[in-house]
């Protein structure tokens, strides 16, 4: 059993990154996939869809890369863990890289990147950083 399913996403796209994997799957959830999505909008990712893999539900996550095969994202690390939660009023969303990375928070609008957040004057929870 897994304590944190969204932290095993980022570590499973992490390695499959650093050994330049096309793809990588990861169990499916409503949250990991609305996750996926707001990454392949802001560029981070290929592409995401839902498969069936031996009658489980998967999220096959489509990695991006850069000339000579570099990792699109440098780093992606939790920030909101189920031991010590992180939220972020609105007026604290953090800023990653000076503006370089971004942060997506858990709003009650949904899921946005910091920069929708603090133009939409919302906050909470920061499950993660990206850049």
């Amino acid at each position: 059993m897994q304590t944190d399913p969204i932290a095993d996403m980022l570590t499973r796209i992490r390695n499959a990154a650093a050994i330049a994997n096309a793809t990588v799957d990861v169990p499916a959830s409503t949250f990991k996939h609305a996750l996926a999505e707001l990454l392949v909008r802001e560029g981070y990712l290929k592409s995401v869809e839902r498969v069936s893999e031996a009658g489980h539900p998967v999220l096959r996550i489509g990695l991006k890369y850069g000339p000579k095969r570099a990792s699109i994202i440098h780093e992606i690390k939790r920030v909101s863990k189920p031991g010590r939660r992180a939220y972020a009023k609105a007026k604290q969303v953090p800023v990653v890289r000076g503006g370089l990375g971004i942060a997506v928070i858990s709003t009650p609008q949904g899921l946005l990147v910091d920069r929708d957040a603090r133009r939409k004057n919302v906050g909470g929870e920061v499950v993660c950083e990206v850049w």
